[in-house]
């Protein structure tokens, strides 16, 4: 439609707006001049583990050497490789819905069975123990967490992240704990799973994509025991085998960058989620739970559903009338809302939201 000349406002792209910082830019264009540009050891070069064992350290609490770091192709490839080492075919894997659409492929592909577990804005988009209990069977392999949560933004409690890990250790199960959005929250201080006292059964995965706006540099990492490090290590170097050498050089900076480097990012997005969430709650109709990480809004939308009409067609209809790209709830398991990305503009936001209600007011 752009192409076309249409001015179409995208709330999709999952992606900070900004510019990856220099000194990560820096350090990348040195690595070419330099002719860091070969092969580097599969799993990623001693460096960045390093530098990744130190923000582990330093900003989560939790203690790794480097030999237990993969570093793969995004947080995206870590994730995939954590679920083809540890689910074999008929292995039932807990998903939290909302979740991000990929992990249900991921389970399947390793020929895995998906175990949903539903949550709603009522709740905060946070499971309860309860429900987890009665999703657990004798194949229960591996439960998969994103906190904060894309979609919905929201964040699990310390005392929830405790059972699942208490859980975890009596019915001995794996705990895969996407923290991708790990520094992108407002008004709460996550913490990392595996400090809840199961690191010996956990998978936790980081990277640069959302903290440092680095999404097409295309680098994250695993944080596992020894021995499923080595299997994902061994699976990597058959399939990919290193990650961009060059993109490593600059992830070394990233880590090691001070946290106010990101902290300008996360005020910025933090402001724009309060304009987002005010514009939405304005909305006849549309109620929203104010996310609490990530960059993402969720509103539930289901009161402007016709009889019949999904949340896919509204967004179908957004899109060719209103000009608005969303992405509809259902993808995500979460149906009658739509998720919208505020890593755009506060102009973007503001225009973008009066377009929605617009379209809305005239159904």
């Amino acid at each position: 439609m752009r192409a076309d000349g249409i001015d179409v406002i995208s709330f999709g792209a999952g992606e900070p707006d900004f510019n990856t910082p220099k000194p990560i830019c820096d350090a990348a264009i040195e690595a070419i001049e330099t002719g860091f540009t070969k092969y580097t050891p599969s799993a990623g070069i001693k460096e960045l583990k390093e530098a990744i064992c130190g923000k582990l350290s330093r900003e989560n609490g939790l203690t790794y050497s480097p030999d237990q770091i993969v570093v793969s192709c995004g947080a995206k490839h870590s994730i995939y490789n954590a679920i083809q080492m540890l689910v074999d075919p008929g292995d039932e894997v807990i998903l939290i819905a909302p979740y991000w659409m990929t992990y249900a492929d991921q389970v399947l592909l390793a020929g895995g069975v998906p175990k949903v577990v539903y949550t709603s804005a009522a709740n905060g988009f946070e499971p309860e123990l309860d429900q987890i209990k009665a999703a657990i069977t004798d194949r229960t392999k591996a439960i998969l967490l994103n906190s904060p949560s894309n979609p919905s933004g929201g964040v699990i409690s310390d005392d929830v992240l405790a059972g699942i890990s208490e859980l975890a250790q009596r019915h001995d199960f794996w705990v895969i704990a996407d923290e991708i959005y790990e520094r992108l929250v407002y008004g709460v201080t996550p913490k990392s799973f595996a400090t809840f006292g199961a690191q010996d059964r956990t998978i936790t995965v980081g990277g640069c994509s959302k903290s440092y706006a680095m999404t097409g540099w295309r680098i994250g990492f695993a944080a596992c025991p020894l021995p499923v490090a080595k299997a994902m290590s061994n699976f990597q170097d058959q399939v990919t085998s290193n990650p961009n050498s060059i993109a490593q050089k600059g992830a070394v900076v990233a880590f090691n960058l001070p946290a106010s480097t990101v902290e300008d990012m996360r005020v910025e997005f933090e402001a724009r989620r309060d304009l987002i969430v005010r514009l939405l709650t304005d909305i006849p109709g549309v109620s929203i739970l104010p996310p609490k990480g990530a960059f993402y809004a969720f509103p539930d939308i289901s009161a402007h559903l016709r009889p019949g009409e999904s949340d896919l067609d509204l967004a179908a209809e957004l899109l060719e009338k209103a000009h608005v790209a969303v992405v509809p709830g259902s993808v995500f398991e979460g149906p009658g809302h739509i998720r919208l990305s505020y890593a755009t503009s506060r102009k973007n936001i503001e225009e973008g939201v009066r377009r929605i209600k617009d379209a809305l007011s005239h159904r």
